[in-house]
């Protein structure tokens, strides 16, 4: 007997399909509208949107032209719109790439789509900057200065405390 979704754990608490025909610009500024979150961090947060993992949350706010650092809640109405837009371009990206693969062959599938995550030290296909790196105690995150930061580079939180 098949399970109702909202009773299985972990899938009750998913936030929005961002590729749902109801995720529109205003339900994304409504989720982005009051939170004091660094956007990278709430792009991955599963409970607030559904299916945007680490990597993906690099490739949507490398499109979007978007720092990993800004807060959620001062993103313009343009900011938001165009975060909608890179959400449902690199996700739909994302999907049709993988359509039909073997499930051996996703991962290298994925990687090979991806414009700065994991791509350290590399070129941005964009602009020609060095793609760099900011680590966490539990991830990293790639971008690109010269489309996401005004071309300056971000403090890497990890690599500053041990200069001190």
């Amino acid at each position: 007997m098949a399970r109702d979704p909202d009773e299985v754990p972990g899938i009750a608490n998913l936030g929005p399909d961002p590729l749902a025909d109801d995720f529109t610009v205003e339900t994304l500024a409504s989720i982005v509208g009051g939170s004091r979150t660094q956007i990278k961090g709430l792009l991955r947060d599963q409970k607030v949107i559904a299916g945007i993992g680490n990597a993906h949350s690099d490739e949507v706010l490398h499109v979007a032209r978007m720092s990993p650092f800004k807060v959620a809640a001062t993103l313009t109405d343009e900011q938001v719109a165009a975060l909608h837009t890179a959400i449902a371009t690199t996700l739909r990206d994302a999907v049709r790439r993988a359509r039909g693969l073997a499930a051996e062959d996703l991962k290298s599938e994925k990687k090979s789509g991806l414009r700065v995550h994991g791509r350290t030290g590399e070129a941005c296909g964009v602009c020609g900057d060095t793609i760099r790196e900011v680590s966490f105690a539990d991830s990293a995150l790639q971008y690109c200065p010269t489309c996401q930061t005004g071309g300056r580079p971000l403090a890497d939180r990890r690599l500053s405390r041990l200069l001190k």
